[in-house]
């Protein structure tokens, strides 16, 4: 039962494939985004789980502490999901652009640029 010890991994490769399945599965764009996201918070758990030292306290020097752990990754998560929320916005503009010029945003409706209108 040591595997029970391990549920954030669990939870990491369960998001992972049902971020993957949603982006695979659907057609929809506003699905699609959705999965990217999933399996983008998918990868933010697992980074920031890795990166968790044992018996590690704040980085704040104290005295009788001898190991710290490492704010870094934690930092590099809070810039991943910035930039995340930025490129989330910017495909669903884009949905939004393809909506309005196509009229649907299923992947298999939209014409081919090479068929002539």
């Amino acid at each position: 039962m040591a595997w029970l010890g391990l549920y954030n991994y669990w939870l990491v490769i369960f998001l992972m494939m049902a971020g993957f399945y949603v982006v695979i599965a659907h057609g929809n764009m506003v699905k699609k985004l959705i999965g990217l996201n999933v399996f983008q918070t998918s990868v933010f758990i697992f980074y920031i789980t890795i990166a968790k030292a044992d018996g590690g306290a704040p980085p704040i020097l104290t005295e009788g502490l001898t190991r710290y752990a490492n704010p870094l990754p934690h930092v590099l998560i809070l810039t991943a999901i910035v930039v995340g929320i930025a490129t989330t916005a910017v495909g669903l503009a884009l949905v939004v652009r393809i909506w309005e010029r196509f009229g649907t945003v299923e992947d298999e409706q939209i014409p081919d640029s090479d068929d002539p209108e």
